[in-house]
């Protein structure tokens, strides 16, 4: 997908009807990951492509339901930010981190998946007074 054909819609509802069927989830929080290629903000255009996934944390991969992927995050730093608002407002906490917090942080951004935790005060994509954080993979 690319932010000019954006599918997270499409991704999210497809996900959410099966997440019950995950039994082992360590917590009730929601992550929405984005795997950006190692040269993705160097030659951006809206028309970039990434991978987008609707996913939870789980205690282990012993029962993860057909059809579902695994994905195993290294560690590493990360900077939180938090978003509050709609989807459509997300545009401005983005500016903020890549176009202003970044450049003047002393940090780069590291090659690892970005991803959203979607918690308690999250109140869908639609809802002014939704909460997200934002954790942006730093080296």
């Amino acid at each position: 997908m690319s932010l000019a054909d954006n599918k997270t819609q499409e991704v999210w509802k497809k996900f959410m009807p099966r997440l019950k069927e995950i039994t082992n989830a360590v917590s009730a929080d929601l992550f929405s990951l984005q795997q950006y290629p190692e040269d993705y903000f160097t030659h951006f255009t809206p028309f970039s492509e990434f991978t987008k996934w609707a996913s939870v944390e789980v205690k282990d991969y012993e029962n993860i339901p057909d059809g579902f992927e695994k994905l195993e995050l290294t560690g590493g730093k990360y900077a939180v930010f938090l978003h509050k608002g709609n989807s459509e407002m997300f545009v401005k906490t983005a500016q903020y981190i890549y176009g202003e917090w970044l450049p003047n942080s002393g940090y780069q951004l590291d090659a690892r998946p970005h991803f959203e935790v979607l918690g308690d005060n999250y109140l869908g994509h639609d809802n002014p007074e939704s909460e997200e954080e934002v954790w942006v993979p730093i080296i």
